[in-house]
């Protein structure tokens, strides 16, 4: 259906080339132009000012799960005025022994226009946004959606 480019530059900095020495500051540019600073994790050797690709699969997942959201109240003639969400991706062994992003949890928080849906009816936006959501159906990883309790 479409297609969509990402490249990934990286250039020795040091003298050597040892585990211990070497940067793991890159850029990632996009097809669209744009692009950003990225490294790996701190838990890595990496630069805690620059995203890392953990981060960046847990930003796409929460992502593309709000884009999937919007569009689906849009639709629905549902107005929202704000959306906040603090997904959290867990890095840990998978049934492999692997290292694996194996979860994701969402915590969208939704701001209506008027009178909010009942509770009911916006957990049946988040799991159909889930399961229109590009990204998580490209993935091994668990993803969670958590709404904030209703008083």
């Amino acid at each position: 259906m479409s297609e969509h480019h990402a490249s990934t530059q990286w250039k020795r900095q040091t003298t050597d080339f040892a585990y211990d020495s070497y940067s793991r500051d890159h850029r990632l540019s996009f097809g669209t132009g744009s692009g950003i600073g990225a490294s790996a994790a701190p838990e890595f050797r990496g630069n805690a000012k620059l995203m890392n690709p953990e981060e960046a699969l847990v930003g796409a997942l929460s992502s593309c799960h709000m884009l999937t959201f919007l569009a689906i109240c849009a639709r629905k003639k549902l107005v929202v005025d704000s959306y906040d969400d603090d997904a959290v991706g867990h890095l840990e062994k998978n049934p492999e022994g692997r290292l694996a992003v194996t979860r994701v949890a969402l915590h969208p928080r939704v701001a209506w226009n008027g009178t909010a849906p009942d509770e009911q009816t916006q957990r049946d936006l988040h799991h159909q946004a889930h399961l229109g959501c590009f990204i998580a159906s490209s993935v091994k990883t668990a993803v969670t959606i958590e709404l904030p309790a209703t008083t």
